[in-house]
């Protein structure tokens, strides 16, 4: 333990990876999951490939003192939780100490008779402590044994974890225990039974079940036990071999006062940089655990060895669904963790999760602006903090723990939903039904950066404004960055645009209705004193458009027609201010009118306009895959490259390759005939220069059997046209930051327009039309 007033260790992180071309890279732009997130559905990506892009999200995490965040999760749970009480930590630290000193009797034969010692000597009622909340029994929260595989969809890939330990409400732990015909399992008597399904909210009855479940369950290892219903996850590692090795006996009497710092803490350690490799704190690769976890697996193996044993084994070219990450280190670990817990809900604003190795605790903060690790808490030299952080534990309801308040999970017809309503100053009352459990819902798996989620969705209030669209409407729901203008200020923008010109009209999404959410991730590291707490702050939005379609269903000159028409509109936006800068597939979508395709650029969230001041936010611009080679640069990467309009009508080309290269007749081909799904599990700048090698040898490529002998001449030409522009900016040693007039973005496009593949297919769309 560290002297009062300073942090303490820091908790064991995964050693930073050294830095190469075939690595995630670290940059100002690109931050871990969020790059790779769309990539799982949209992109093929397998879930266990995201494991890389978690250890980035983890080398950035940001680290506060053990007593700020007992004294910040002290304050959502108390009585006035907007009101800063700043006396509670000690108040709380004073109540506590009779159990720590032996004053209790209860002689903790059962995981109850623990409950039953901390009631009596804690709970309000006993050991009050004045401007704390009693517990909350419609939560009740329970630690239970799991370490069996829970498994998750992410769009059509499965996800398998098996966390130690998990904290459930009260009724989710008992579920997974309960017979096909709604019993209980274990010893509880038949009276007890018809008592609980009676009257389930009477507190006597809640406590006979809790100790039912204690007493049979707690340590048994539930079956089907879904991650909506986590509310945090447990991981336990040692780093010592033995039972005892290495820790110390218990103080014979504790006081409020912080330990002296025990000789197995190490000095902490800086945030992983972008240059050197970072050793973990509580556990390096130089202490190689060999005792066994509860979890069964070693705590030190870098993600390198652990990619080189998946490597090695696997030989399959399958569209496995199974994810089996073997042996991440403990932090990624738990960042998976996390990832999952954030994809089973909606609109989560944060997640705790707590690291045990021997005898220290680590709690980490999970939110969409980062990560925040506190120092570590010795439970047995330093007893009163952890029964200070059960305490505050015990009276936390589901939106302390981060659940979002405002979208209320209800079953329809079976199905899990989300309710949201919302008052609106001009429609009232605004009510959402979210199909949460839709096909065609998209989630973000990772654990920072927008986590847009796209889900169906009803309303009565906006179908009675807009009328029934054939298609239905869909919210977008997404974690925006605080500084950057909003998508709903860009959208208004574009509206204004579109009235003035046709290329812009019906080509760019419908904005129905928006809601911006007072929430913004800044606030909890300015309580925990953390550095620079608002920038990358992120505040919640929720946008509802008309559905539309993805442009991967269209093939042959559909595609190229309803390309164009959105290549046209982004011209006409950019020049007059409006830079959509994150040209991808999912952006490119379509729908009919009057029996023809439109085209439609959607998702402006990255946009930027003309006339704001520098750049905007601190988020990358761009989806991997697509983005221009001069952006897929070191020194694009560390935000050196001014990104222009080339760039954008780059993407559209590269977009153009995937779709034609990945689908046949709107469905993706076999895993082992795409040959570009490599892209997607790549760094920046190996992805890079992956692409530059595939644009110089297009034309030595023979045409797939799938691929029409015109459409294949098409992208011959505008990759090679792509080439020919890069050598002559290499060959006129052009500066990557010189300005664009609207004359070079015209003839940068003429360029493209001029090859005989892009005549051929305008005259093919000509003659379809007549």
């Amino acid at each position: 333990m560290s002297p009062a007033g300073e942090t303490e260790s820091t908790p064991p992180r995964t050693n930073a990876p050294a830095y190469g071309a075939s690595k995630i890279e670290s940059t100002p732009n690109s931050r871990g999951a969020s790059v790779v997130s769309e990539n799982i559905g949209v992109l093929g990506v397998k879930v266990k490939k995201v494991g890389p892009w978690i250890q980035r999200d983890i080398e950035q995490v940001k680290e506060c003192k053990a007593d700020a965040m007992l004294q910040a999760l002290l304050q959502r749970a108390s009585s006035a939780p907007e009101t800063e009480q700043p006396e509670l930590l000690q108040k709380c630290l004073k109540a506590v100490l009779p159990v720590c000193n032996g004053q209790a009797s209860t002689a903790l034969v059962k995981s109850s008779d623990i409950e039953t010692a901390l009631n009596e000597y804690v709970c309000p009622g006993r050991s009050e402590v004045d401007g704390m909340r009693a517990p909350v029994p419609a939560v009740d929260m329970i630690c239970q044994q799991n370490d069996m595989p829970m498994h998750q969809m992410h769009q059509t890939k499965k996800s398998i974890r098996k966390p130690d330990v998990v904290i459930l409400p009260l009724n989710s732990a008992c579920a997974p225990f309960q017979d096909e015909t709604g019993n209980k399992k274990g010893k509880q008597s038949n009276k007890q039974k018809g008592a609980q399904k009676n009257d389930e909210k009477d507190d006597d009855q809640r406590k006979k079940k809790r100790k039912a479940h204690m007493d049979t369950n707690a340590t048994a290892k539930p079956k089907k036990l879904p991650w909506k219903d986590v509310l945090a996850c447990i991981e336990f590692k040692r780093k010592t071999a033995g039972r005892t090795k290495g820790i110390k006996s218990p103080s014979p009497t504790y006081t409020a006062e912080v330990p002296a710092p025990g000789p197995s803490h190490t000095p902490a350690t800086q945030p992983a940089s972008d240059t050197a490799a970072v050793q973990s704190s509580g556990l390096t690769t130089a202490q190689h655990s060999k005792g066994r976890s509860s979890s069964k697996r070693k705590a030190t193996d870098t993600l390198e060895e652990s990619a080189a044993k998946r490597s090695k084994g696997n030989h399959d070219d399958k569209d496995t669904d199974a994810d089996a990450d073997a042996d991440p280190d403990v932090t990624v670990q738990t960042g998976l963790y996390a990832a999952e817990m954030f994809a089973a809900n909606l609109g989560v604003n944060y997640l705790l999760n707590i690291i045990v190795v021997d005898d220290v605790m680590w709690i980490w903060y999970y939110d969409r602006q980062g990560i925040i690790q506190c120092s570590g808490i010795n439970f047995i030299q330093d007893l009163p903090r952890f029964l200070v952080l059960l305490y505050a534990l015990q009276r936390f309801d589901l939106h302390d723990w981060g659940r979002n308040k405002d979208f209320l999970p209800i079953e329809v017809e079976g199905k899990l939903c989300h309710e949201v309503k919302i008052d609106d100053e001009n429609l009232g009352e605004v009510d959402l039904l979210l199909h949460t459990s839709h096909d065609e819902r998209v989630k973000h798996y990772g654990l920072q950066g927008r986590a847009t989620n796209v889900v169906p969705v009803t309303s009565e209030a906006l179908t009675k404004k807009f009328g029934k669209f054939e298609d239905g409407m869909v919210a977008k729901i997404f974690w925006g960055e605080a500084s950057r203008t909003s998508e709903p200020e860009i959208l208004k923008k574009v509206e204004e645009i579109a009235k003035r010109h046709a290329t812009v009209q019906d080509h760019v999404p419908q904005l129905l209705w928006h809601h911006t959410f007072t929430n913004p991730t800044a606030a909890i590291r300015e309580a925990l004193g953390v550095p620079a707490p608002t920038t990358g702050s992120r505040v919640l939005y929720i946008l509802v458009f008309p559905k539309l379609l993805p442009i991967t269903q269209l093939h042959g000159k559909e595609l190229f027609d309803v390309w164009r028409q959105c290549i046209s509109c982004h011209l006409t936006l950019w020049k007059e201010g409006v830079h959509h800068r994150d040209v991808s597939p999912g952006n490119l979508m379509w729908y009919w009118k009057d029996d023809k395709r439109i085209g439609v650029l959607n998702d402006y969230d990255l946009s930027s306009l003309a006339d704001d001041l520098g750049p905007r936010g601190n988020e990358r611009t761009g989806t991997v895959p697509f983005m221009a080679l001069d952006l897929l640069t070191e020194e694009g990467q560390r935000g050196e490259v001014k990104h222009l309009y080339r760039h954008d009508l780059e993407s559209f080309m590269w977009c153009f390759a995937w779709i034609s290269l990945r689908y046949k007749n709107g469905a993706p081909l076999p895993r082992g005939l795409r040959p570009l799904d490599e892209w997607a599990t790549l760094g920046a700048v190996a992805c890079g220069e992956k692409k530059y090698v595939f644009q110089g040898r297009m034309k030595k490529f023979s045409a797939p059997s799938h691929i029409d002998s015109s459409l294949w001449a098409f992208l011959v030409d505008c990759l090679g046209m792509l080439n020919r522009h890069h050598f002559n900016r290499w060959e006129a040693d052009t500066p990557t930051n010189c300005e664009e007039s609207d004359s070079d973005i015209d003839a940068f496009l003429q360029s493209f327009e001029n090859t005989k593949g892009w005549a051929a297919l305008s005259k093919l769309l000509s003659k379809s039309s007549q």
